[in-house]
């Protein structure tokens, strides 16, 4: 078996081949190469850095046991991502029904709140989004899901994805440009 440094050099599509295959450094390649995009990502959908650490992990499990299914259609951090992001859903599937639900109108009733940084990070301005707009937008951006897979997974109307990703781009320009600072939904 070969170590670290003879397949460090290869691909993602060869890595997960020789992972098919039995090869479990080539499986611990491309962990190494993909762990932390899958967290961040995980951190950006809401959730802690330990509960982004553990839905990494178990995405990471999931793909070790289905490694044969991945074809090489995308890159391997997509797919990836679509396991921890589906995992992070089901984690919190009852959090993002209530906020699904929620009326826009009680959005527009929250009380705005001054930050006191004037450099605000994308990581910052997605703190500062409702859930389930948070949700939507990383979905649709952070994992690369259509509109319409990101509705499905949600189980929610399209339009109420489209609105909450509209919403929520609207909102992260307004802050990032340097605009009014919005408000916090989520704290």
């Amino acid at each position: 078996m070969a170590d670290v440094g003879d397949i460090s050099g290869l691909h993602d599509v060869e890595l997960a081949a020789l992972a098919a295959a039995g090869r479990r450094a080539a499986f611990g390649e491309l962990v190494r190469r993909h762990g932390s995009a899958v967290r961040g990502l995980l951190r950006r959908m809401g959730a802690d850095a330990a509960m982004a650490d553990d839905i990494a992990q178990d995405a990471c499990l999931v793909a070790f046991e289905r490694i044969a299914e991945f074809r090489g259609d995308g890159t391997f951090q997509a797919w990836l991502k679509r396991i921890a992001s589906r995992l992070y859903l089901k984690r919190a599937r009852r959090d993002l029904v209530r906020a699904l639900d929620q009326d826009a109108a009680d959005d527009a009733a929250a009380a705005p709140d001054a930050f006191a940084d004037a450099r605000l990070d994308l990581d910052e301005a997605l703190r500062s989004l409702a859930p389930a707009e948070r949700v939507c937008v990383s979905l649709c951006y952070g994992a690369g899901f259509s509109h319409a897979e990101a509705a499905e997974l949600l189980n929610a109307p399209l339009g109420t994805v489209k609105s909450h990703v509209k919403r929520g781009l609207d909102r992260l320009r307004e802050r990032l440009a340097g605009g009014e600072t919005g408000r916090r939904v989520n704290e």
